[in-house]
């Protein structure tokens, strides 16, 4: 059996003699699913690791590069082992989960304000009677029904029915990932110096990136509106080593402060839907024309093609809608991922094209568009051959760590990236969302 690590290393450009600077601890049966989860996740852990190696630019050897089992199944849950103060967070709103509807199942999410009242006000109802209104009504009408309103509701499908949809079809036409040079610019030559990440991206699959983006020593500036607040559990796993500024880009003077700051980027992360933020010049095109040399990072839950390019979507959205919720269930409910595994390994497939990306404009130069998607993700796990077990123990316990800072004393998942010279950890906990100036470090 091949390991999955070569193909995913030579669609990022990597060159295959360097596939010899990884090694591996096993910990056992972590990240127990029907699915090789495991498999994927440290597949993603692995490029994401030798790409930072790559980057780092040091003379690796042989096994400078270690994908630690138990480092990995730990950080593929960040959210559920963090703590504020002693409190553990909660990554569910109750009115996203699963629901039984008239013909199967339908997933709802409501993590955030304007979601959870778009939901309620698509149905035409309130929460305490949405399980009966969803009772009455088909899976895919909620579907229907809940995006057209702007809020997000995914009917269960088997993996067949995945595959004959429209939107299925055109993810199962499509590579995991594309990392392409898409315009001329000069080489960046300055080794050493920080890339400068604007991050523009929420939930986990984006900030995961720049999060690891920041370990690596990336200046990293998140930017978001104040219009629509940050979940305060959600930034306190993702903040650690970035900043996090507000700028309503509809506004001109926010809008001069941007493009300042983009003016001075090396690396552009979006993760919104496509197209959503082309109207303030930010397609991978519009970006690449103002800014020469700029490495563009685009993700997505569905893809930038197919019947459902604009719609929004989450990790437990995707999961459901591609087949993996049937698959993890049984006959009686859907089933679940053991953990957030197309965000989290998203995120680290994110951060190696950017890694891989940094290092092609250094020797070579050019303007680069890393793009990925949930979707994608989901296509390629379900892909993926079934491996049995591994022998080893696994104590999540070895890789926490703690902190103290402005939200207060935090238990975290330490970083699985790393290899000989890297960093530990990051060099900072999160601040307040919001609360930093918007500008570069020094």
């Amino acid at each position: 059996m091949s390991d999955p690590v070569v193909p995913v290393w030579q669609a990022l450009g990597g060159d295959p003699d360097l596939l010899s600077w990884i090694a591996h601890r096993r910990a056992g049966d972590v990240l127990p699913a029907r699915l090789p989860v495991l498999t994927a996740a440290r597949t993603c852990v692995a490029v994401c690791a030798l790409a930072a190696a790559e980057f780092a630019g040091d003379g690796r050897t042989p096994g400078a590069v270690t994908v630690d089992d138990g480092a990995v199944a730990t950080a593929f849950v960040s959210e559920r082992h963090l703590r504020v103060d002693g409190r553990a967070p909660e990554n569910f709103a109750p009115l996203s989960r699963m629901w039984r509807t008239a013909d199967g199942w339908v997933r709802t999410h409501a993590n955030y304000p304007w979601h959870r009242a778009a939901l309620l006000s698509a149905l035409g109802t309130d929460a305490d009677r949405l399980a009966a209104e969803i009772a009455g009504r088909t899976a895919v009408d909620v579907e229907d029904t809940v995006y057209a309103a702007g809020g997000l509701a995914v009917a269960l499908r088997s993996p067949k029915e995945w595959a004959a949809h429209e939107q299925g079809a055109e993810v199962a036409r499509r590579p995991l990932l594309s990392l392409a040079r898409i315009a001329d610019a000069p080489a960046v030559r300055e080794r050493g110096a920080r890339p400068r990440v604007l991050d523009l991206s929420r939930v986990l699959a984006g900030p995961v990136a720049t999060r690891t983006l920041a370990l690596l020593g990336a200046d990293v500036l998140r930017i978001d509106t104040p219009e629509r607040p940050e979940l305060p559990d959600q930034h306190a796993d993702t903040g650690f080593g970035k900043r996090s500024a507000l700028l309503a880009l509809d506004r001109a003077a926010d809008r001069r402060t941007f493009e300042e700051l983009l003016a001075e980027a090396d690396v552009v992360v979006t993760g919104y839907r496509p197209g959503s933020l082309d109207r303030f010049g930010l397609s991978p095109a519009a970006l690449a024309e103002r800014r020469p040399g700029l490495v563009v990072a685009r993700l997505s839950a569905w893809g930038g093609y197919g019947p459902w390019a604009g719609r929004r979507g989450f990790d437990s959205l995707v999961q459901v809608a591609t087949g993996i919720a049937a698959v993890e269930g049984t006959d009686e409910r859907p089933g679940v991922l053991p953990a957030q595994a197309l965000d989290h390994g998203t995120g680290y497939l994110l951060a190696a094209g950017v890694l891989r990306a940094l290092t092609e404009r250094r020797t070579a130069g050019g303007t680069w568009h890393m793009e990925c998607a949930l979707a994608q993700t989901a296509h390629w796990l379900c892909g993926l051959p079934s491996v049995a077990a591994p022998e080893g123990t696994y104590e999540s316990e070895r890789h926490l760590a703690g902190t103290d800072g402005p939200l207060g004393r935090l238990r975290y998942a330490k970083s699985p990236v790393t290899f000989a010279g890297g960093p530990a950890d990051w060099p900072a906990g999160p601040g307040r969302w919001g609360a930093d100036p918007a500008r570069w470090g020094g």
